[in-house]
């Protein structure tokens, strides 16, 4: 079974071919980084531009390296939540179109999901239940899956995600935007002493012990506050310590998921997880508790893209799911399909 996988949610314009839901045939992603640089962050009218510029030309490279006709695809499927609502218009409207000429089956899904069906293409094999670990941009929460097309929040952010605060701490350090390849990389240079104390106050300190929850903002103001007091301190240092204070809580709360739960397998996804400290990290941690993790090994794999969301669609297809020609597109995430 062929299928083709739309992504325009944000600041990625991305065609992906897959079949049966494990092989990638083609993977075309055309970055905006570049175009929104100069504002340190998405601006929604130059993202759903591009997306209008770019998505016919990916359309063409996709089915031209996979020498696949557009008649022979079994089905499309295409983000539709969560996301801007211009850019998620883009991708719907050719989805639409290709089911207008050819009358393939639509199959709109909440890319959020998708992220952990990517894993499927680099040999997981899909078993439920499972806890999905989703680390972005615009993310950081875990959740329950006892299904394709079904998710249950165990704990969300209440405020900035992770890589919101990356990008955050890399503008007051005056590193360049995205901060989070910056701040990976400045990190790296710095060795820290054996009794070297933690230089930032650990986050959610107070929370309560049976509660799963993510809470970013705090970190950029105690940066900022240290940066304030210390102006001369040394990049990397900040740096080392800002990745570790975040990534204690992002432990924690796994941690936590996992005693909630009792759900001892592990989907992580998202753009952080290009991080490959936090990976190590994490890898580290499910040894010494018994878990059974798995999260991309191509980073490409990690941000917002075709293929994973023509893997899911897949699974959502065999399942009955479809959509006509009139679907909606939602900025809000939408946990439930089936």
């Amino acid at each position: 079974m062929i299928g083709l996988g739309i992504e325009t949610s944000c600041d990625e314009t991305s065609l992906g071919i897959v079949a049966d839901g494990k092989e990638l045939v083609s993977l075309k992603i055309f970055s905006q980084i570049d175009l929104h640089k100069p504002f340190r962050g998405i601006v929604p009218e130059i993202a759903s531009r591009a997306h209008l510029e770019k998505i016919n030309l990916l359309l063409s490279e996709v089915l031209f390296e996979s020498k696949i006709q557009v008649s022979e695809l079994d089905y499309v499927a295409v983000t539709n939540s969560p996301g801007l609502t211009g850019s998620l218009m883009i991708g719907a409207q050719l989805a639409r179109s290709i089911h207008l000429v050819y009358g393939t089956p639509i199959v709109p899904l909440c890319h959020l999901q998708a992220h952990f069906a990517v894993l499927h293409l680099e040999g997981v094999p899909p078993l439920f239940p499972v806890l999905g670990l989703l680390l972005s941009g615009g993310n950081s929460a875990i959740y329950k899956m006892e299904k394709f097309g079904s998710m249950q929040t165990v704990g969300d952010t209440m405020d900035d995600a992770l890589g919101e605060a990356f990008d955050k701490v890399a503008g007051l350090l005056g590193l360049p935007y995205p901060g989070g390849p910056a701040i990976e990389a400045q990190a790296a240079l710095y060795e820290p002493s054996s009794k070297e104390k933690d230089l930032l106050p650990p986050l959610l300190r107070n929370l309560e012990t049976d509660r799963v929850a993510f809470s970013f903002s705090g970190l950029k103001t105690a940066v900022a506050h240290l940066l304030a007091r210390e102006p001369n301190i040394s990049v990397p240092k900040v740096c080392y310590h800002f990745q570790n204070t975040a990534f204690d809580l992002v432990e924690r709360n796994l941690k936590r998921a996992v005693n909630k739960t009792g759900i001892r397998r592990v989907y992580a996804g998202g753009g952080v997880l290009a991080n490959s400290t936090l990976q190590s990290r994490l890898r580290k941690f499910s040894e010494e508790n018994s878990l059974e993790f798995f999260s991309p090994k191509k980073k490409i794999y990690c941000t917002d893209n075709g293929a994973m969301v023509a893997a899911l669609g897949y699974y959502l297809f065999r399942q009955g799911y479809s959509k006509s020609f009139d679907f909606q597109v939602s900025p809000v995430r939408q946990e439930t399909f089936l």
